[in-house]
């Protein structure tokens, strides 16, 4: 496989679930059969692979070596500046106060230290607003989730998604 969507968050958390919600979206366009719950293995395609997790630990460096083309996809808090925005991202060190905290950035900078290449990487982040114990989103961020396909879908079809609008 060469493309790896990768979402993570915590689904008992509101908005800070919506990477699954963007997941299944985006299989279901692909004509994929979507998992019924957060904890259930996504369906692949060819030349594509799903995969949704809580948080990004270091021992999925060598889980993403195997592929060309990563796509993390997460919420944000607002220190983006778009609701839905696609970043590129390069291998890089990062300092967090957070002990169990790792950014995609690190995680490509582990993958190369550790096996000499990384795949390329870009970030998938859609706006979250609320993030209490419930399981449903916001309305504010599910209105966010047809462009958020929209573009991984146009990403996984090698079209621009930095340059994708509305």
């Amino acid at each position: 496989m060469n493309t790896l969507f990768l979402g993570y968050g915590n689904p008992d958390r509101q908005d800070d679930g919506v990477a699954w919600h963007v997941l299944r979206g985006l299989t279901l366009e692909l004509g994929l059969t979507p998992p019924e719950t957060w904890e259930d293995e996504f369906p692949s395609a060819p030349g594509l692979a799903f995969r949704f997790e809580l948080q990004l630990t270091p021992e999925m460096a060598e889980d993403i070596r195997a592929f060309e083309r990563v796509c993390f996809v997460d919420a944000h808090t607002g220190r983006i500046p778009a609701e839905v925005q696609f970043t590129p991202l390069e291998p890089g060190f990062q300092t967090s106060p957070f002990t169990h905290h790792l950014t995609p950035e690190m995680l490509l900078n582990m993958c190369q230290s550790l096996y000499g290449a990384a795949p390329e990487g870009v970030l998938l982040s859609i706006r979250g607003y609320h993030f209490g114990f419930e399981t449903t989103l916001s309305e504010q961020t599910a209105r966010l989730l047809p462009e958020a396909i929209k573009r991984a879908n146009g990403w996984a079809g090698k079209q621009d998604p930095i340059s994708q609008r509305r």
